[in-house]
């Protein structure tokens, strides 16, 4: 009889069960190395994810901020808000200029004497144009001119010769150099130095009445419209020789002397 073999137990394949698992095993493991080199040989073939990246923000609460009420969390909003304010550069207040009062002083109304006031027939009956002339002067015979004022009465010493008009002044031309707060009644007497054609010139105040009336001046402002004759020595006009003119204000009446 013979002993049995102990030659291990084989598959018809000739195989043993321990060869096929080994050789499974090594087929796994090819596969993982075969599968990892594909990986690191080409690794753009499989898309990666990318994380994102974008900025997310988020508000996050206060400590013990769940526990205020909403009236708290509107009343602190508030107290905010109105510190921002405060730090503001405040806005200047436009300034209005006051306006000024006006300070003008009207102009008084300046109305001429009440005894200037003159009617047309007494107007035209000063026009002493159309009147004969009241010559004093010398005659053609040699007589001289009438009585002087004074010898050395005039300007520098210079004798004065009473005035013969060649055409007395009308109340018109004197009423312009009057003021309205003149006396009513007084007179301005001057001297004046002759000139050709009639003028007279270089006007000086000798004396007036009443004392500060003004009528000495009126008299000289209006001097240069008078027209009055030389006087004669010997027949002769004396040019630049200085002759005395008087002229009388009374009430309603204007009178050259």
């Amino acid at each position: 009889m013979r002993s049995a073999s102990l030659i291990p137990f084989r598959s018809k394949s000739g195989l043993s069960s321990q060869d096929r698992a080994g050789a499974i095993t090594l087929t796994i493991l090819f596969h993982i190395a075969l599968i990892a080199l594909l990986l690191w040989i080409t690794p753009g073939i499989l898309p990666i994810k990318k994380e994102d990246l974008s900025l997310s923000t988020f508000n996050v609460p206060a400590p013990n901020s769940g526990n205020q009420s909403p009236a708290k969390a509107q009343r602190s909003e508030e107290k905010t808000q109105d510190q921002k304010a405060s730090k503001q550069a405040p806005q200047p207040t436009p300034v209005t200029p006051t306006p000024k009062p006006d300070t003008t002083m009207p102009k008084p109304q300046v109305e001429a004497p009440s005894f200037l006031q003159i009617s047309p027939d007494q107007y035209a009956a000063s026009d002493i144009g159309k009147m004969q002339g009241r010559n004093k002067s010398s005659d053609g015979n040699g007589k001289s001119s009438g009585a002087t004022y004074g010898p050395g009465e005039g300007p520098g010493g210079a004798q004065l010769y009473n005035a013969q008009w060649k055409r007395e002044p009308t109340g018109a031309e004197l009423a312009g150099y009057l003021k309205a707060d003149m006396p009513r009644n007084g007179y301005g007497l001057i001297a004046c130095r002759t000139i050709e054609n009639y003028h007279v010139e270089n006007c000086r105040v000798l004396e007036e009445r009443p004392l500060g009336s003004g009528y000495g001046q009126a008299v000289r402002r209006a001097a240069w419209q008078f027209l009055v004759v030389p006087p004669r020595i010997n027949g002769k006009p004396q040019i630049g020789e200085w002759v005395r003119i008087r002229i009388e204000y009374t009430e309603g009446e204007i009178r050259p002397r």
